[in-house]
């Protein structure tokens, strides 16, 4: 099994970087840039689709033969203001410029070729309340399964207050059985407010062969790839994530930890 839990490995330039090679699965990428003013970055999708988010910062973007000007307006991730996208086709090549000091999370999976390269946002992205009493998380839906901007990704943003509890009640989606369920991988970029605090999240499988608790630092990634994955915020943090799922098919559908599922139905 890969290690679920993986670290900045730097404060500057790419910082992360998860491919399904690394991942040991098949579908997902995920990679984050953290970008001085005037720096330049560049890449080729080759055979998957992007979406590029501007987590924090600006930054102007020339991509699939088009100027698409200045994207971003959030200077801190936790003014949860909807962010700046932009859709990349597979086959193509994209390039960024940092007009301030910026993250840029790059979102991958295989493409077909079925979508144009466009804007996502912030236009049509608006703060979702979810959840009930210390479950209650606030979604913003970049690319979900009724945005039809993609062939494989679906991405989206979560704010969790301190003291909350978020991807709750537990729940996997790792068989490809739908409708009952779908096979998704996935990946989470997390972000704590203050950012020296720190997050729980555990990744189980029913019969126990996986089973990892980790402590989540500002800027750590985790990987899915089965199982159940709730995350929780401390008191006195509050914690971001940004989600990245990709799987055979483009549709979300999950099945709940039997021993927590009741709590489903009673909010339902």
């Amino acid at each position: 099994m890969p290690n679920l839990l993986h670290k900045p490995f730097g404060t500057h330039g790419k910082v992360h970087e998860i491919t399904p090679q690394t991942a040991g699965w098949r579908y997902v990428g995920f990679s984050l840039y953290r970008l001085r003013r005037g720096e330049r970055i560049s890449e080729s999708t080759e055979s998957n689709e992007a979406i590029l988010v501007m987590v924090e910062g600006k930054a102007s973007f020339i991509a699939a033969g088009r100027d698409w000007g200045t994207l971003g307006d959030r200077m801190d991730v936790f003014e949860k203001t909807p962010p700046h996208c932009l859709y990349v086709p597979n086959g193509s090549t994209w390039e960024a410029t940092a007009e301030t000091e910026c993250t840029i999370a790059v979102c991958s999976a295989p493409g077909a070729g079925g979508h144009e390269a466009r804007r996502i946002g912030p236009e049509g992205i608006s703060l979702a309340e979810r959840g009930k009493g210390t479950n209650t998380r606030y979604i913003n839906n970049i690319a979900m399964e009724n945005e039809d901007y993609c062939d494989a990704l679906l991405v989206t943003e979560v704010f969790t207050p301190a003291g909350h509890w978020s991807s709750y009640p537990s729940h996997r989606h790792d068989e490809d059985d739908f409708p009952r369920i779908t096979y998704l991988e996935e990946t989470y970029y997390h972000r704590l407010n203050p950012a020296d605090g720190f997050g729980i999240q555990r990744v189980y499988t029913d019969d126990g062969e996986l089973d990892e608790t980790m402590a989540v630092k500002d800027g750590d990634v985790v990987v899915v790839p089965r199982g159940h994955h709730p995350c929780g915020a401390p008191y006195g943090f509050e914690m971001y994530y940004l989600n990245v799922m990709a799987g055979p098919q483009r549709k979300w559908r999950f099945v709940a930890d039997p021993a927590v599922s009741w709590i489903m139905q009673r909010d339902a």
